[in-house]
């Protein structure tokens, strides 16, 4: 389908993070955008400030009428949280309707144009808006579709417009390649980071092997003549066409590009990067991240690292914005942060990704005992990585288990986060209703505390940095 052809658009699920960048895009091109979602929320609220109809009755009845006419002027989207049994969903496929996933919607926008696309189990909302961020200190128009709000511009949607434009007969699009239901298979990049591959959605993919040649089949639709910007860990045999750089803490070989001299200072980290364009070792010393931890220091370098391929880019602009970085909702978030109490806030909802929170935290403040709050996400999450959250789990001083949040997902018999508890060593290990948990931080005010998963946990957020106010 041409988006050039498209008069009107109408998304199932359109409140979701992903789905509401797109239906703003094609908002700001003149089509006209509604949709459904389930709950009113600050992103579906912005999009009715912004003119877009919504509705959040699952009904035919509430179908704007022109969504049945059979025409390639309208475009329908759905993203895959959706029920099965939708009636929207069911009525519009028993049509016959021409239906696209937000993943296709993504690749109608950005296939005409230079992308920038950032893949990997963890690190790609982090990566991809601050890309956005050093294409935006540089002055350089791009339009960005991110998977989490830009806590420096305060959207999961960015068009810049007023700077330069580097390619003279394209945009740029920056966006996130997400690894569920193959949907970055849609994409066709120009430039593409892999930032890990740690195995997940098992729901989706038969077994690990699977998972990881996902990821190969997706560098293989990277354009001709563009390039593949991988962490260094990586083993997997990349496509012979293309060019490939790793990235990560002291690469070896070349090319590559490679952070060292890592220093956590003052709730900062400090490091250099060093580039090796053709084995000539090239030092850019004293650079500073505004956002803190070990794994942001690498989600930084290979954002540099993608920037330094374009035309025009400025070094001291690319500082500026690596300093000056606050990062994405919910990816290490300090809700409070004063000389007796810290509270952050993190979307981790993977072993490794508690790995790398609880580690950074750790040695940035190595004298606090550290209480941490976590919900599992899905129920075959949890169970095929129930060993890998334990150990991540007993890494706390005092950890904390909500129940499981479903989402998507019917309960598993015996998955349950009791059982999950029961993994763990750490003795002073608890599971905690919702209400029980706020009770716990309202009387014990942790000095320390970690709010952490890819829930509704976001929803406890405020009440939590409400407990800390007035202290």
């Amino acid at each position: 389908m041409n988006l050039k052809n498209i008069s009107h658009a109408y998304f199932l699920g359109i409140g979701g993070i992903g789905m509401s960048a797109i239906a703003r895009y094609l908002n700001t091109q003149g089509i006209v955008v509604s949709g459904y979602d389930k709950t009113p929320s600050d992103l579906t609220r912005a999009l009715e400030n912004e003119g877009i109809q919504i509705t959040y009755e699952d009904s035919i009845s509430t179908l704007p009428e022109w969504v049945s006419q059979n025409t390639e002027s309208i475009l329908r989207v759905y993203t895959p949280a959706i029920p099965k049994d939708h009636l929207q969903l069911n009525h519009l496929k028993s049509q016959g309707l021409p239906l696209f996933k937000r993943s296709e919607a993504l690749g109608m926008i950005s296939n005409n144009a230079y992308c920038i696309a950032v893949a990997g189990t963890h690190g790609k909302t982090t990566t991809s808006t601050l890309i956005a961020h050093l294409l935006h200190e540089n002055n350089i128009n791009f339009t960005a579709f991110l998977g989490g709000i830009s806590a420096n511009y305060g959207t999961n949607y960015l068009h810049h417009t007023s700077g330069r434009d580097i390619f003279p007969d394209k945009p740029i699009v920056v966006l996130e390649a997400d690894e569920f239901d193959r949907s970055f298979h849609r994409l066709n990049p120009d430039i593409a980071i892999i930032t890990a591959i740690d195995p997940d959605h098992l729901d989706i993919y038969e077994n690990e092997e699977a998972f990881r040649e996902a990821f190969c089949v997706f560098a293989g639709k990277i354009k001709p003549g563009g390039k593949l910007i991988y962490h260094n860990t990586l083993t997997e045999k990349w496509p012979a066409e293309i060019q490939c750089e790793a990235y990560g803490t002291k690469v070896a070989g070349s090319p590559s590009v490679s952070c060292e001299n890592v220093t956590p200072a003052e709730g900062e980290f400090h490091f250099d990067i060093v580039i090796n364009p053709n084995g000539e070792q090239h030092r850019l010393r004293g650079w500073q991240s505004g956002l803190p931890g070990f794994h942001n220091v690498e989600n930084a370098t290979a954002a540099v690292a993608a920037c330094l391929s374009l035309p025009g880019i400025s070094e001291e602009a690319l500082r500026n914005g690596v300093k000056s970085y606050r990062g994405a909702k919910r990816r290490f978030e300090y809700i409070i942060k004063t000389p007796e109490y810290i509270v952050i806030d993190d979307y981790a909802h993977h072993p490794q990704e508690l790995n790398a929170i609880i580690g950074s935290v750790k040695a940035l403040y190595p004298d606090k005992s550290i209480t941490g709050i976590f919900q599992p996400h899905l129920f075959s999450r949890t169970r095929d990585f129930a060993d890998g959250f334990a150990e991540s789990l007993d890494k706390l001083d005092n950890p904390i288990l909500l129940d499981i949040y479903p989402a998507r997902e019917l309960p598993i018999p015996g998955i349950t986060s009791e059982w999950l508890l029961e993994k763990m060593q750490n003795p002073n290990k608890k599971h905690l209703k919702n209400e029980e948990a706020i009770t716990y931080i309202q009387s014990h005010k942790p000095p320390l505390l970690l709010i952490l998963g890819a829930g509704d946990i976001d929803r406890l957020v405020p009440v939590i940095k409400n407990l800390y106010h007035g202290i």
